[in-house]
């Protein structure tokens, strides 16, 4: 496995860039926007291809690297479902698997610091955001954070992973890089308490100030989405009243975007061809499954996925390649829910 543990000294953040092989497709978490040009850098040095970027929550000590990380690379960006954030990619909840070639990530909801914070769990190691950090906890006196919340998230969760499981944290300005669960459990000096009470008034009386980077990084965080009006105006978008009238025609071709466990989770629409983004390359080039559907007919390909993200960049791509009749739905399968239609496979 290729594993770097990148660090930002201006806010003390660790981001983690992840890899089954040298060559293959890769994951980064908690990726800092200073920092973007390094991350591409160290990408091709390794011969690598993004295609996943990860939020642990929303950020107030940093801007997020998601966004351009995104725009570099094409690749999925993902968080957790309560997150405010206007659009990623990707949301997951509690229990998902966050997947790429060769390596296989549970996503875990820890709320507390914020109400929005997830850990992500690999076989030997867990990656912790700022729930648990090397003898320390993430502060819990914003963005709706909580001292009961938290001390169930580490107590009842973090702490029932295995002794030898390794930490690493979101932050850490002491230049301390991993732990163990174990030694958190016994040498953190904020898990040395016997109830959730305890925590509670711990937490609550540490008097800290807030974030230097707080009033400009939580807003930039929250607007992190692609813009897909841009999309929109070059006429390659739809409406999903506009894709609803179109379900069935045998001019169409619709192509669901998503992951196998995201259509599993949630019905796509019904005739939808699935064609994950991941392949959208193979995918629309020619002898590929997308691209040889619709050259020879002239049928329309309309792309959607969660959110309408993926579908953007797809459709983009398509067109590229020389897919003139391709369109997506703006605003993706979230905007055809809203519509109440039906969405059985």
């Amino acid at each position: 496995m290729i594993f770097r543990q990148l660090f930002d000294a201006t806010s003390g953040t660790y981001t983690y860039l992840l890899a089954s092989r040298r060559g293959g497709e890769a994951l980064i978490i908690d990726p800092v926007l200073e920092k973007v040009d390094r991350y591409l850098a160290l990408i091709r040095d390794l011969d690598l291809r993004l295609v996943k970027a990860v939020d642990t929550h929303l950020h107030a000590d940093h801007i997020t690297g998601l966004g351009a990380l995104r725009d570099s690379t094409q690749c999925i960006t993902v968080m957790g479902e309560q997150s405010q954030v206007d659009v990623v990619s990707m949301r997951l909840s509690d229990g998902d698997r966050l997947r790429i070639e060769g390596l296989d990530l549970e996503a875990i909801y820890t709320p507390g610091h914020t109400d929005d914070s997830y850990c992500f769990r690999m076989a030997d190691r867990v990656f912790t955001g700022d729930t648990l950090l090397i003898r320390g906890t993430g502060r819990t006196d914003f963005q709706n954070g909580c001292p009961r919340a938290q001390y169930d998230s580490i107590f009842n969760r973090l702490l029932r992973l295995p002794e030898e499981t390794l930490v690493f944290p979101a932050h850490d300005n002491k230049g301390d890089t991993v732990s163990t669960i174990g030694e958190e459990r016994r040498s953190n000096p904020r898990l040395q308490i016997r109830s959730v009470e305890e925590y509670e008034a711990l937490m609550n009386g540490l008097n800290l100030s807030n974030p230097k980077m707080m009033d400009v990084a939580v807003p930039a965080n929250m607007r992190q989405g692609l813009a897909q009006a841009e999309i929109a105006r070059l006429g390659w978008a739809i409406t999903a009243e506009e894709a609803l009238a179109l379900v069935g025609q045998p001019d169409i071709v619709l192509i669901d975007l998503r992951e196998k466990a995201e259509r599993l989770k949630h019905p796509g629409i019904a005739g939808a061809l699935p064609a994950p983004y991941g392949d959208l390359a193979e995918n629309i080039q020619e002898g590929g499954l997308v691209h040889d559907l619709v050259a020879a007919t002239g049928r329309r390909l309309v792309f959607y996925c969660a959110f309408g993200e993926r579908s953007a960049m797809a459709v983009r791509a398509a067109r590229q390649a020389g897919l003139g009749n391709a369109f997506h739905i703006h605003g993706g399968l979230d905007a055809w829910n809203r519509l109440g239609a039906s969405t059985a496979h």
